[in-house]
């Protein structure tokens, strides 16, 4: 997969954001979603042996999956998941080391924004793509509204996004959304019921089909 996968991310539509109580969870969640054709898939750093993981689902389906790694928080991080084959980094908001190290990676940047002040400096740095980031707070009307005097900036949602809104935040100017628990539940992660993911990935795709038509 080429460096700044956005196109391809936009095409997805929806990135998965994973996180899994243990290694063995995580698989049994990917397998779930790429079977549905959910290719997009961000694992997040809360995730036990997080590089491990991306290694080897980069090694399992190699370009058939959008590979990202998620909630970096350190440069460690950083050099890890890079290293392990993730082709967008995500880290929740600005650091003064973290946010250059992923803008120097080669990788899509994808930081975590919310105020006008927050997008303001990451328009400024040139990050790939503003998280819009808790999304749960003021919804699709707190994107739109933040596009006014900010038309250029590139911003996928997280938090708060589900099959039922999905279409209200690419309506709001979202290129993606970010989709967490409610793709994903914790419980059906934890326990590999893939019937319950493998369902919902089907209900958010058909929800991004409805909302594209």
């Amino acid at each position: 997969m080429p460096h700044a996968p956005l196109p391809a991310i936009s095409d997805a539509g929806v990135i998965a954001t994973l996180r899994a109580p243990s290694a063995d969870a995580a698989y049994r969640a990917v397998d779930a979603l790429v079977e549905e054709g959910l290719v997009a898939i961000e694992v997040t750093y809360t995730t036990p042996d997080a590089g491990a993981v991306i290694a080897g689902v980069a090694e399992r389906f190699g370009d058939r999956v959008l590979l990202g790694a998620g909630t970096l928080t350190t440069v460690a991080q950083v050099e890890e998941a890079r290293a392990a084959g993730a082709v967008f980094l995500v880290s929740p908001g600005f650091d003064d080391e973290v946010t250059p190290a992923i803008m120097a990676s080669g990788a899509m940047s994808m930081i975590g924004g919310y105020t006008p002040t927050e997008v303001q400096r990451l328009r400024r740095i040139g990050v790939d793509v503003v998280k819009f980031f808790p999304g749960s707070i003021g919804g699709p009307a707190a994107l739109k509204a933040l596009r006014g005097p900010f038309p250029d900036v590139t911003c996928i949602p997280t938090g708060g996004v589900n099959a039922e809104n999905l279409g209200d935040w690419l309506a709001a100017g979202a290129v993606a959304v970010g989709a967490g628990s409610e793709l994903l539940p914790a419980a059906a992660v934890r326990d590999g019921d893939a019937e319950t993911i493998r369902a919902n990935a089907r209900h958010f795709l058909q929800a991004l089909r409805t909302a594209r038509a």
